[in-house]
């Protein structure tokens, strides 16, 4: 683990971590820079802020964006220290870009994505239902999301629960490395985790939520009035799970809530 002086979160932070499944990190990246990024999503969808009857869908999706100012916004100090401290040092692959962008716009319909569900971390099947995650939470350190515009409570913010990556954690636990699908782990609703606390992540531009690689989260309508930019991509890890290594609290966190020793 990083040095205290080093730290980009206290322990604090770090324990509620955890237990909730997520930090929120605020400028995380600059307003300047968020204001960058925004341009060129706007470039890249075809549309303009000053144009909002061109704003016919509820959302727009960009897969990836590797230019400067996303490269930069997603390695700043301040990250890279976090991403330290959450999956063990140096032991996660710098980002080369940020991806997936779902843009929502102000809509007085549903968007139609707005489910419960868990990212899966690997697979390679055509059925994306198909894809798989597993207790070691192969393939994904963490479940980011980047804030480039101002998130209010109207604005279309994730919706988190708050420490159902625990849940997730028993319920993958039987299934061993092979792990289990999309399909086998939403067969219910994600019915055991509807007690949680939900959270809303909220946030001035430049807002980064490092999230568990286990969170049930959710988008929801957008009922505000501009649109609403954020990245939701994963830290990659860049290796498999090693034992011989001092548990970082992602597996602090699965470890605990599996009932095992570590």
């Amino acid at each position: 683990m990083p040095k205290i002086h080093d730290a980009a979160l206290t322990a604090g932070q770090v324990q509620d971590f955890i237990d909730n499944g997520f930090v929120k990190i605020e400028n995380a990246f600059s307003a300047e820079l968020a204001r960058q990024c925004r341009d060129e999503l706007w470039r890249e969808i075809g549309l303009s802020p000053d144009e909002p009857e061109s704003w016919t869908k509820p959302v727009i999706r960009v897969a990836f964006m590797s230019t400067p100012p996303f490269i930069e916004a997603a390695n700043t100090p301040t990250l890279h220290k976090a991403y330290d401290q959450l999956t063990g040092e140096d032991r996660w692959l710098r980002p080369r870009g940020l991806g997936t962008f779902p843009i929502r716009f102000p809509s007085p319909g549903a968007p139609g994505d707005d489910g419960w569900h868990v990212d899966m971390s690997f697979g390679d099947s055509p059925d994306f239902m198909e894809w798989r995650a597993n207790v070691k939470s192969s393939g994904r350190a963490l479940l980011m999301l980047f804030l480039f515009s101002d998130v209010g409570p109207d604005d279309a913010p994730t919706r988190i629960r708050k420490g159902s990556h625990l849940t997730i954690a028993r319920e993958l636990l039987p299934h061993g490395e092979k792990g289990a699908t999309l399909r086998q782990l939403s067969a219910d609703g994600y019915a055991s985790t509807a007690d949680c606390e939900v959270e809303i992540a909220t946030g001035a531009a430049g807002t980064v939520y490092l999230c568990h690689p286990f969170l049930v989260h959710a988008a929801q309508p957008h009922q505000g009035r501009e649109p609403r930019f954020m990245a939701q991509p994963p830290l990659y890890p860049k290796a498999e799970f090693d034992p011989a290594l001092p548990p970082s609290p992602v597996q602090i966190a699965i470890r605990r809530a599996c009932g095992l020793r570590f």
